[in-house]
This record gives structure tokens, sequence and C-alpha cells, in this order.
């Protein structure tokens, strides 16, 4: 799955010690030149969000930081599944992407992939930044930019890939990045014969 210059967040640890030895590991290969302070930190705020990914029923999450144009530049990309809602019915594509535009996410629109239906959203949402990890000392906004896409499966369930970007200087490279990623999206029986969702 993952692109060439992805870090992949760990996700394989049997307890939280390896978990926190791992992100640890992470922080000195992705921040080399910070000071063990700084990687700490960082290794802290990531390990933050893991009642989140659980929640969230997250398969893959990883990062990506690039110049463009001159400007450090930084993206995610978050894989999970989740249960569909039951009232999908026989178009589950049309109802997320129904519900979606009733939720106002975002720029909703229906496409077909080589794996089958999907739904895709574009749209900003606004996180806090914890205050330790801001210049002020207090909790800051930050926007990101998101494209997400659903691709609803014949189990019941979606697949749920995402990418979001707080750098809009980097929106050109990083959409075209994530755009490669979904495309690429293949289901296999157990047999190892390729499917395509119904619908």
């Amino acid at each position: 799955m993952p692109e060439e210059g992805f870090f992949e967040l760990p996700f394989e640890a049997d307890d939280l010690d390896e978990l926190a030895d791992q992100l640890v590991e992470l922080a000195k290969r992705t921040l080399p030149g910070a000071d063990e302070e700084v990687q700490l930190q960082w290794a802290a705020m990531c390990a933050a969000n893991y009642d989140d990914f659980v929640e969230a029923g997250v398969q893959y999450a990883g990062f990506v930081t690039t110049e463009v144009d001159g400007v450090r530049c930084t993206a995610t990309v978050n894989v999970s599944l989740m249960d569909l809602d039951e009232r999908a019915g026989s178009n589950p594509a049309g109802f997320i992407a129904s519900t979606m535009r009733h939720l106002g996410l975002g720029q909703i629109g229906e496409v077909q992939l080589p794996c089958g239906p999907a739904v895709t959203c574009v749209g900003n949402r606004s996180a806090d930044v914890d205050g330790s990890l801001t210049e002020s000392g207090q909790n800051e906004p930050i926007w990101t930019s998101f494209i997400q896409v659903q691709v609803p499966l014949d189990n019941g369930t979606a697949l749920v890939l995402e990418m979001g970007t707080p750098t809009i200087e980097g929106w050109d490279v990083f959409s075209a990045m994530f755009a490669g990623i979904v495309k690429s999206v293949r289901f296999f029986d157990d047999q190892g014969a390729m499917l395509v969702m119904p619908g």
C-alpha cells in the first residue's frame, strides 16, 4: 500500500511499551536532526491518536513530508474499515453520497473505480494542536484539507481511504499521489480471483 517516501505508523505492537519504543524509533527516523526532547514529544503526539485510530477501525496510517516549490509540506494517509449503515440497501454508494451531502461534509461525488463504485468527499476541517506543541503554549487550531474515498463492500462494511494535508502548497502533489493509491485498490477472493464490488 504505501507509496515510496511514506513512513508507516506501527500497528503490530504487543503492548503499550512496545508501541512506545516503536514510535520513538519512528521519531528518530522522521526527525533525525531534532533533539531527543522534540522526538519524544512527537512520539507522544502520535501515541495520543491511537485510541481514535482503534475507534475508527484504522488499518493503516502513514505520512510523508516533502518540499513543493521550496515549501516544506506534509500529508497523512489513513485506511480504515467501518460498518455500513443497515439502511444502505442495494445502492450503498448512493446512500453514502446522499448522507454525506446531507451532513455538508464537503464536495461529494460518485465514481467508478476498478474495484467498484465509490464515493468521494473533498473538504476542509479544523482541529486543535495541543499547547505543549505550539510556540505560544496555547492550543491552536490547524486547518486540514482532505480527500476521503469510501468504497462499500459486499459484506456490510466500507473501505475508507483518506488523505489530509495542512499545507495547501502540497495539495496538487498529494492529491495526485492519493488518486494513484485509490485507483490501485484491488480485492481478491480466497482463491486469488479479482473481485469487483457490485453497484
